[in-house]
């Protein structure tokens, strides 16, 4: 990301940053969303529950982005003892990558559908990279978030698959060691095995079955 400030490609680097943005915006509010659904109105009351981006971003996860290309968005407070449901926790994690792929399918779906139109803003390779890369940067964050580790949805998730004895235990391990694994996954893609490029093309795939117009 910041490659592109030094190769002075502006119009790409704010294209990029508005798709990060505009991603990480809907996922937090997804998690928002389903936890008012379920009756814990503290990320209401915390002011996150909009889509506006200033409500969701955190600088530091932000910079991050620009500098080594890996972020995060400040995480929408909870409180358990208010849902109303046992799977409410389960819904909650899920519906921050269910919003990625929510958005992932309407934004690739509008392009198509605005090309096949001859709407004439949608023509040409700015529009194209940027609805392509929305859609794909919301597939990835939908895959990277499901992986149960650290503070992942994917940790919240898993145990509601698992016996109860091993996912209370898996629970605990995670507790203790899911943080440090989710940094050395971070860390073994800075080292050159390409986690992310792998996801990417995971996100890649699957983008051909998201598209129906």
């Amino acid at each position: 990301m910041f490659q592109l400030l030094l190769q002075q490609q502006y119009s790409l680097f704010i294209l990029i940053i508005t798709a990060l943005i505009l991603s990480l915006t809907f996922h937090e509010y997804g998690h928002g969303i389903v936890a008012k659904f379920y009756g814990d109105d503290t990320a209401e009351k915390a002011g996150r529950l909009t889509l506006n981006p200033l409500a969701h971003i955190d600088p530091v996860g932000l910079l991050m982005v620009v500098l080594i290309g890996f972020g995060y968005a400040k995480p929408v407070p909870t409180n358990p003892a208010k849902f109303t449901s046992p799977w409410a926790t389960l819904w909650v994690a899920a519906a921050g990558p269910a919003m990625n792929l929510i958005l992932a399918i309407v934004v690739i779906n509008f392009y198509q559908l605005g090309l096949q139109a001859g709407w004439s803003l949608l023509q040409g390779q700015g529009p194209y990279f940027f609805f392509t890369f929305l859609a794909l940067i919301n597939l990835l964050l939908m895959l990277f978030n499901l992986i149960p580790i650290g503070p992942l949805d994917g940790h919240y998730i898993l145990p509601y698959f698992l016996p109860r004895k091993m996912a209370i235990q898996y629970m605990r391990y995670n507790q203790r060691y899911g943080v440090y694994a989710l940094l050395a996954l971070v860390g073994l893609n800075f080292m050159g095995i390409p986690v992310f490029a792998t996801v990417w093309k995971i996100g890649e795939s699957l983008l051909s079955f998201i598209i129906f117009v």
